[in-house]
C-alpha cells in the first residue's frame, strides 16, 4: 500500500524528452545502451515523504527554514496511528536491538519512519519529533507509504563495476565514439559551477521536469522517502547490523556520532548526501575533469581520462594499493558525455544512511541536459553502486546538478576548513569553549570509531552475536 502525491502540472521538460524518459526522470540518450540511461521503476516525485520529519527545500545554498514547522507524520507522543498495532518492542523501547533481529524486517519496529525520521527525531536538523517522554514517545511515520525497491537497485545485468565499465567502454567504441574528445566549445559549456540538486529556482526546476512543491530533485539516498527495512534489503546481514545500530543510537539513546560534527572525514559515500555539498565547481578539460564540492569538507573528484585502473592489489586502483577517501577515478568521454569508473576508497559511513565498504566503486554517467533552447543548462548524473561486502546488490541513484554559472562570473569557491569545537562526552556529542578539559579515548579512525564510542558507553549487556568487541580491530 502506497499513498502517491500526484503532480499537479505538466512542466516544459515534455518538450526536451520524450513523455516515457520525462516520466521516469532520465534523458534519453538517443540509442540503447547496455549499461546506461535505462529507465526508472518509479519516479520518486510521485511519493510522499514517510516521515515524521520535516520537508526539506534548499533556496540559494541554505534550508528554507519556513519548512521546518511542517510536520509530516501519522501520529504524535508514542501513540500509534489508528488501525496500525504496534509491535510489543520497537527500537524506541528495546533494551537490546541486536536480540530483535527477527523484527528488523517489520516497518513497525522503526514505527515507520524513514531513515531520516529516526536520526532527526531528537530534533537533528529539525524541530524534534521524539514527544515529551523520550524515546518512548517517538512519534511515527506513515506504514503505507515507500518507494519501491526496484526503483532503487541497479537495473544493468552487470555484477562488478569494471564488468560495466568495460561494457560501456566496448559499446562506445564499437559506436565510434569512444576516445573522441569534446569539442572546445562542449568542454567550455562544461566548465561552470552547477547548483546542489534541490538548490534550484522554479524556471530551472521546469527544464528538468521537477517543482519546488513537491519535494523537487529529491533522490532516495537522502533517506526521506523509504520505509527503513527497504533500505535494508540492500545490505548484506553484517551491513544491516551496522545500520540499526546507527539507527538505535541515534533514536533510542540520542548519541548520533556524525563524522563531520567532530571534523572526522566525511567519506566517499557523503557526496550524494544532502547538506554535504552545496554546488559544484567543475573544470573540464580533454585529459582531465575535476569537480570541487563541500560545505564542511571539500570534496575533490578528478577523472583521469583514457587512464587504465591496475588490478594487481586488493582492489583496482590508479596510484599506491592504499585506500583513499574519494577513490581513485578514470574515465572515457563519448561526445560530450563523460562516463566514469571510480574505486580504491576507504570504508566510512553517512550519517542516517549506512556504511560502505572498501570494495565501494562506482561507475557514473555525466550526460548534458539541455535548455527548450538547445542550450547546456545542466548535468545528468548517473551513478552505480558495487559493494559486494556491505551491497546485496548493486544500487543506482540519478540526480540533475543545474549550471548555474560561468566560473569567471560566479563568486570563487570557498574552501572549507573544519575547526574542531564538539567533543563525545560521556558518548554524546558536546560543544566545548576554548580552556574547556575533557578525558578523552582517541579513537582507531580505521576501525568503525563511531562504534567505538557507541560500544563503549551505550551497550553494556547487549548481547553482540558472536560476542563482537570494540577492540577486536581485525574485524
Amino acid at each position: 500500500m502506497r499513498q502517491v502525491l500526484k503532480k499537479t502540472a505538466i512542466f516544459a521538460a515534455a518538450s526536451l524528452l520524450s513523455g516515457a524518459a520525462a516520466a521516469q526522470q532520465i534523458a534519453d540518450s538517443g540509442f540503447k545502451s547496455v549499461g546506461r540511461g535505462w529507465p526508472l521503476a518509479a519516479d520518486l516525485r510521485d511519493y510522499q515523504i514517510t516521515g515524521p520529519t520535516i520537508p526539506i527545500v534548499f533556496e540559494n545554498g541554505a534550508v528554507s527554514r519556513g519548512s521546518w514547522d511542517q510536520f509530516i507524520g501519522s501520529a504524535h507522543h508514542g501513540a500509534a496511528p489508528k488501525g496500525v498495532e504496534p509491535l510489543p518492542v520497537d527500537l524506541f523501547t528495546t533494551k537490546d536491538f541486536y536480540q530483535d533481529r527477527e523484527l528488523w524486517s517489520d516497518p513497525r519496529y522503526f514505527r515507520c519512519n524513514s531513515p531520516a525520521g529516526v536520526e532527526e527525531a531528537w530534533g537533528a536538523n529539525t524541530t524534534a519529533t521524539i514527544g515529551d517522554n523520550p524515546p518512548g514517545s517517538a512519534a511515527w511515520g506513515y506504514c503505507d507509504r515507500d518507494y519501491p525497491r526496484e526503483a532503487i537497485v541497479s537495473p544493468y545485468p552487470f555484477k562488478t563495476a569494471q564488468e560495466h565499465y568495460e561494457a560501456l567502454l566496448a559499446e562506445t567504441t564499437k559506436r565510434g565514439g569512444a576516445h573522441q574528445r569534446p569539442m572546445p566549445q562542449q568542454l567550455e559549456d562544461w566548465t561552470g559551477r552547477y547548483a546542489h540538486p534541490g538548490n534550484t529556482t522554479d524556471a530551472q526546476a521546469d527544464w528538468t521536469g521537477h517543482n519546488k512543491s513537491n519535494n523537487p530533485q529529491s533522490y532516495w539516498y537522502r533517506g526521506r522517502h523509504n520505509q527503513i527495512p527497504t533500505i535494508l534489503s540492500l545490505l548484506t546481514p553484517e551491513y544491516q547490523q551496522r545500520m540499526v545500530q546507527e539507527a538505535y543510537h541515534a533514536g533510542n539513546t540520542n548519541a548520533p556520532q556524525w563524522p563531520s560534527q567532530y571534523c572526522w572525514p566525511e567519506g566517499f559515500m557523503r557526496r550524494w548526501h544532502e547538506f554535504a555539498v552545496w554546488e559544484w565547481h567543475i573544470v573540464a578539460a580533454p585529459s582531465v575533469v575535476q569537480i570541487v564540492t563541500g560545505v564542511a569538507r571539500n570534496f575533490i573528484t578528478t577523472i583521469h581520462v583514457d587512464r587504465e585502473m591496475k588490478t594487481d592489489g586488493s582492489v583496482p586502483r590508479l596510484g599506491a594499493d592504499v585506500p583513499r577517501w574519494y577513490g581513485e577515478t578514470v574515465g572515457f568521454w563519448d561526445g560530450d558525455t563523460l562516463i566514469t569508473w571510480t574505486s580504491n576508497v576507504v570504508p566510512w559511513i553517512t550519517h542516517g544512511v549506512f556504511e560502505f565498504s572498501g570494495q565501494m566503486q562506482t561507475v557514473e554517467i555525466f550526460s548534458p541536459r539541455r535548455d527548450p533552447d538547445g542550450e547546456h543548462a545542466g548535468i545528468e548524473h548517473e551513478i552505480v553502486f558495487y559493494d559486494d561486502e556491505a551491497l546485496a546488490e548493486p544500487l543506482r541513484l540519478i540526480q540533475v546538478h543545474i549550471k548555474t554559472g560561468e566560473l569567471d562570473e560566479v563568486d570563487p569557491f570557498i574552501y572549507a576548513r573544519c575547526i574542531q569545537t564538539i567533543f563525545p562526552v560521556d558518548g554524546r556529542p558536546q560543544p566545548l569553549v576554548p580552556g574547556a578539559t575533557i578525558e578523552y579515548t582517541v579513537p582507531d579512525m580505521y576501525g568503525r570509531p563511531w562504534a567505538q564510542i557507541w560500544e563503549r558507553y551505550f551497550e553494556a549487556g547487549m548481547q553482540r552475536p558472536d560476542d563482537e568487541s570494540i577492540f577486536d580491530f581485525s574485524r
